[in-house]
């Protein structure tokens, strides 16, 4: 349902300052964070590059791409913050904060994409096994443990409310995975000779990706069709107001997430009989907060019964 035009003979006001400022803080340290953790898996990835072609194992060359993936989402969400610092202007009021919500969209592709390359390769592998020199892969795979623990630590410490955060540290935790995946089967083959594990490590760890990926893209899209956020309900939201003393129709409510930290919301309501209009916008405002962490309202005085007259 669309916003109507206000009449002629509307009132359309603010709820304060405070509440119009579209300006939202951008975590420095989480910034720092993920820029610590992009140089180590980078460098990583060229270790496992160079640890594969030394011992001729073609799991750690090809995990080493897993590794580069990772390191351009991390550089990607690096990019995001960086925009998203930039000022409103013109022709974007909010700024560029949804630069991120497009960044933990792209992450949670990528990571999809990349269950779907380790499925495939897997495959490959169990119909033609590759040979591999389990002491080399065990001495890399640890390695990549301990650097993947660190990046995990580092990220995890950091605000997980931010969804390019969060993004960074699924990837992450897809390595730690991969890196234990790839240590399980290092030791294996060195007991047994069985090259099939490595294949089927690598399946074990796609499917752990794909659930927390398929998260991350679902709510990057709920936020990017400016979708209802969770846990408000329009209707309710409507209901609620109007049976406040003060109001005696609310209508016309919308709500959408701008970034992780801040809900935006528009609402059309007219005053009880008695009570000064401009008094509403304060109100509103206030009880929204209160009750659905809704910082910014704009509220649209409209006159007594012409609500219920467009409902009719």
């Amino acid at each position: 349902m669309s916003t109507p035009q206000p009449h002629q003979n509307h009132t359309h006001t603010g709820v304060g300052h405070e509440d119009h400022n579209h300006k939202l803080v951008l975590t420095e340290d989480n910034e720092r964070r993920i820029r610590f953790v992009f140089f180590l898996t980078a460098s990583y990835a060229l270790i496992q590059v160079i640890g594969g072609w030394l011992s001729g194992s073609l799991a750690l060359i090809a995990d080493s791409g897993h590794m580069a993936s990772d390191a351009a989402a991390l550089l990607l969400a690096l990019i995001a913050y960086r925009m998203g610092k930039r000022p409103a202007d013109g022709t974007r009021t909010y700024g560029f904060h949804r630069i991120r919500v497009l960044a933990a969209l792209a992450n949670g592709v990528m990571l999809l994409l990349l269950v779907v390359w380790i499925i495939r390769e897997a495959i490959d592998r169990i119909h033609t096994p590759a040979e591999i020199l389990a002491g080399p892969m065990l001495i890399v795979a640890v390695a990549g443990l301990v650097v993947n623990l660190a990046g995990a630590w580092i990220l995890w410490s950091g605000n997980r409310g931010d969804s390019n955060l969060r993004g960074a540290l699924l990837h992450v935790i897809g390595d730690l995975f991969g890196s234990a995946g790839a240590i399980a089967a290092a030791v294996g083959i060195m007991f047994t000779g069985w090259m099939i594990l490595d294949p089927i490590l690598s399946v074990l760890v796609a499917l752990l990706i794909v659930r927390s990926a398929w998260e991350l893209v679902k709510d990057s899209i709920h936020v990017l069709l400016q979708a209802v956020p969770r846990g408000v309900d329009a209707r309710a939201v409507e209901s609620g107001l109007a049976q406040l003393p003060e109001i005696g129709e609310a209508g016309h409510f919308h709500a959408w997430v701008l970034t992780d930290e801040s809900i935006v919301a528009t609402v059309h309501v007219s005053p009880a009989r008695g009570v000064d209009p401009l008094s509403l916008p304060s109100l509103v405002s206030s009880w929204l907060k209160e009750r659905y962490a809704i910082d910014h309202v704009t509220v649209q005085i409209d006159p007594p019964g012409q609500l219920d007259r467009e409902h009719r």
